[in-house]
């Protein structure tokens, strides 16, 4: 697609088409045996976008029946005609043998969207394996003799051809063909192109019909009618099995018509003939999953009014009442309504208040505090993708180098009696078992302190509203933000790795059962129930559960939810470091004030640069110094550092002074170098400090370990003092990671559901209008809905229709311009664009529906 994102932001009639495919290979089942002693194989399955591979999975060994289970998510770059499918046969002496294939074409994703499907795998022939397109001009030429005429025929430019083992160094065969002749002619190697200009012209020489005179030739007669020119591309190759065949074009000279000029654009299409015969039946069959979305998304004006009215959701009383809340009702699957909204929020930093608005809510029409946030509501889909999105980074530094380790070391931690092999020792897999849980707890109840501020901020607000609906339920303050830690958000990671970036690939059946085991007792561990053995159906877990069933347990899980909202509680000012440290960790310390020695920043030209002990305070606003513990409660800051003016704080090498815990507070001038009392204090003085400061808009993704002394950088001994950092930053969310997020598409994708629910929204509307009309039991076909003002929830419900109608006009225009301006045989729509043809098609037979 030719759309660029920078420029629909400001010119009018760019149009950007978005392509995503999510993909997820299931299964192979009845792959031929391998025609030897050992009939297993070792399969792999790959993605491809036309001949282009995507993605690989992992190496299934030993199987005729391989498992894959594994996800792959992406957006499309360009235009495609299939989305392939092929399994191979891992060969270690050879080339990789293909066995099958599933090829869908663009025009069919529909169909089998979000469906589980299993495809019949297809023959693979070097003659059907095929992409890309030619430019021809072929025309009549004007030399006449008595005998023959001659035909002009000038090979352009083929674009995008295949890479065959890794280099295309294409020709061009160009064959005049009748019913008694066949002339052959050939362009020139180009050399290391997929996309090569030929531009060389061929002349044939055509046999006049009989009915020929001087006065006159008609094209569509005898001999010419019965012609065609043939186009195949070649890859020239060294390897003595031939030159491998890329795509081929078929034009009767029909074509050329009275005027005798045809100039086109064709799609490459496989050799007629081509491929060996081979029962479909033998090659086995692939279950996949295919979700496939096209947007059209216009320029950012064109969204104001929708986009408005989401953005305004969490102001509207009740809630329900708000766009964002109805597109969730109306929709088949929340997850459907949640992926854009959130997105759209945070990508205008408005998810929190959104988030709370609806969770609020939600609380307050939940009885059971038990069953809080519990069900697959809006609220739960909206956390879920909330944390995906801002806690993958999260995730990738608590939890990957001890998923990293367990896939690793491959230990057997089976401790179901039924399913123990014969070599294994039932105690040996449980101490196993055991001292991975506890390693991930404890990794999960200390790293609270580097949950991002977004999930803070939302855990804060569900904790708030929890408490003040439950108020008996001294509990449900903890089990409200728990419940999303431990089983929404660090018990799938630790299940599905793979679906996390955690791993590239889905773990073997042993480590998979191990991350199993590992995620039911963390679930558990963090549902803080009353009777927890109570929550496994399996003997053997209740059994193994009692190995924590212990209070120091429930209080780790209570602390970690009370550190993942500890950025609101800065709010209030913190004094002491002491006094943080009994916010976080529950300390059980005197709340006195500590000290640290820091070294002078050199603010005055003339000053020396000596160690001094100075008392620190920290709250929301600043970081402050003073010379001694009575003026931390007036106004005599030493020295006062804006939290927006921390661009990182990292450690401080040893060799940098000779003195040990040592950190720097790096601002945009210079640096504050501090000495911890010891490095525990080091520690948390670094996460706090990176915890208030991590969404600061200028923080650095690198810095210097060491200090500037001397003239030079300790570290990288450069001398510039302004030198860029030679570390990348460890602390928080590094400046360069950025949710790459495009409002107008995400606004597209809602404007695209609320039209598919439209039948919904229409009932919706009725059901206002039924609740207004009779004040008394509701219909069951209303029912579904959450309706909690009618006249309220039918304003908005008027105002969407309205800008989904007034987006569906301005899509409408734009199809119809389009039309008016394609052509066939284009670049953009080649001959043989079969999906583009669809298109057309289905715009022509079904009418738009009319709000």
């Amino acid at each position: 697609f030719k759309a660029d994102s920078a420029h629909k932001k400001t010119t009018h009639h760019i149009l950007l088409l978005s392509l995503f495919a999510f993909l997820c290979s299931g299964e192979a089942k009845n792959i031929p045996p391998y025609p030897g002693p050992n009939k297993m194989r070792d399969c792999y399955c790959t993605v491809n976008l036309d001949q282009e591979e995507v993605f690989r999975t992992k190496i299934v060994e030993k199987s005729l029946c391989p498992f894959y289970g594994e996800d792959f998510y992406c957006e499309i770059p360009r235009s495609f005609r299939h989305l392939s499918f092929y399994i191979f046969d891992r060969d270690v002496f050879r080339r990789d043998s293909s066995i099958g294939k599933v090829a869908v074409k663009k025009e069919d994703l529909q169909k089998y969207h979000g469906k589980d499907t299993w495809f019949q795998l297809q023959p693979v022939s070097a003659d059907s394996e095929v992409q890309g397109k030619v430019h021809l001009e072929l025309r009549l030429s004007e030399v006449i003799t008595d005998s023959c005429i001659h035909t002009h025929i000038y090979t352009h430019s083929p674009r995008g051809l295949p890479i065959v083992n890794g280099q295309c160094d294409p020709y061009a065969a160009v064959s005049l063909l009748g019913p008694s002749r066949s002339d052959a002619k050939k362009t020139k190697v180009k050399r290391k192109t997929n996309n090569p200009q030929f531009d060389e012209v061929f002349y044939f020489e055509v046999t006049r019909p009989l009915s020929y005179t001087r006065r006159q030739f008609d094209v569509e007669e005898e001999d010419v009618d019965k012609l065609a020119l043939r186009v195949d591309l070649w890859n020239a190759s060294n390897l003595k099995f031939g030159d491998e065949f890329l795509g081929g074009v078929r034009v009767p000279l029909r074509v050329l018509g009275q005027a005798g000029v045809h100039d086109a654009w064709y799609f490459l299409l496989p050799r007629e003939n081509g491929g060996k015969s081979v029962k479909v039946e033998d090659l086995g069959s692939l279950r996949l999953n295919i979700v496939y979305t096209e947007d059209h998304v216009f320029p950012t004006e064109y969204y104001t009014p929708l986009r408005q009215l989401l953005l305004h959701s969490a102001k509207v009383e009740p809630v329900s009442a708000s766009t964002a809340h109805i597109l969730g009702e109306v929709c088949r699957e929340k997850q459907e309504a949640a992926i854009p909204l959130v997105r759209l929020f945070l990508h205008c930093g408005e998810i929190v208040p959104f988030i709370s608005a609806i969770a609020h809510a939600e609380v307050n029409r939940t009885q059971d505090p038990n069953t809080i946030f519990r069900g697959n509501s809006l609220t739960s889909k909206c956390i879920d993708e909330t944390m995906k999105l801002a806690g993958m980074h999260y995730l990738q530094v608590t939890l990957k180098p001890i998923i990293d380790e367990i896939c690793t070391e491959h230990k057997s931690c089976e401790i179901d009696p039924v399913k123990l092999k014969e070599s294994e020792n039932l105690e040996t897999n449980r101490e196993n078992l055991r001292h991975y849980v506890d390693r991930i707890f404890n990794v999960i109840t200390t790293s609270g302190v580097r949950c991002p501020t977004v999930m803070c901020d939302i855990f804060f607000s569900l904790r708030e509203s929890a408490a003040t609906r439950f108020q008996v339920d001294q509990d449900v303050r903890y089990t409200a933000v728990s419940s999303f830690i431990f089983l929404r958000f660090f018990a799938p990671a630790i299940l599905s790795p793979n679906l996390f970036h955690l791993r590239p690939h889905h773990p073997d059946p042993t480590t998979s059962r191990t991350l199993t085991l590992i995620s039911k007792t963390i679930q558990t561990l963090g549902s803080l129930a009353k009777s927890k053995s109570a929550n496994f159906k399996e003997s053997y877990m209740a059994a193994f559960y009692d190995y924590f069933n212990e209070q120091k347990y429930a209080d780790a899980v209570k602390n970690v939810s009370v550190l993942v909202f500890f950025p609101i509680n800065l709010r209030q000012s913190v004094d002491t470091l002491s006094n943080i440290l009994f916010v976080l960790y529950h300390l059980k310390r005197s709340a006195e004030v500590e000290f640290m020695i820091k070294r002078a920043q050199g603010r005055k030209r003339f000053g020396m640069k000596n160690f001094k002990k100075r008392w620190f305070r920290l709250t929301n606003h600043e970081f402050t110094y003073h010379k001694t513990k009575g003026d931390i409660r007036g106004e005599g800051a030493l020295c006062s550092i804006p939290i927006e003016n921390i661009l990182a704080v990292e450690k401080l090498e040893e060799e940098s002074f000779k003195m040990k815990n040592m950190f720097q507070v790096i601002q945009p001038e210079r640096a504050l170098y501090i000495q911890a009392n010891n490095c525990v204090e080091a520690r948390d003085w670094i996460d706090i400090l990176t915890k208030v400061s991590q969404c600061n808009r200028k923080r650095l993704s690198t810095y210097h370990p060491s200090a500037y002394l001397n003239g030079h950088w300790l570290c990288c001994k450069l001398s510039a003092d302004t030198a860029p950092g030679c570390t990348p930053c460890t602390g928080g969310l590094p400046a360069n990671i950025q949710l790459d997020v495009d409002g107008d598409r995400e606004t597209e994708r809602i404007y695209s559901l609320f039209c598919t629910y439209m039948t919904k929204l229409i009932k919706m509307q009725e059901a206002c209008g039924s609740k207004s009309v009779y004040d008394g039991p509701e219909q069951e076909e209303y029912s579904s809905f959450v309706i909690d003002d009618p006249q309220e929830t039918y304003k908005t419900l008027k105002q969407i229709v309205s800008a989904v109608q007034t987006l569906e006009q301005q899509h409408t225009k734009y199809k119809r311009d389009k039309f008016k301006k394609t052509k066939i045989g284009s670049q953009e729509h080649p001959i043989g664009d079969k999906s583009f043809q669809c298109y057309i098609r289905q715009q022509s037979e079904s009418s738009t529906y009319s709000i």
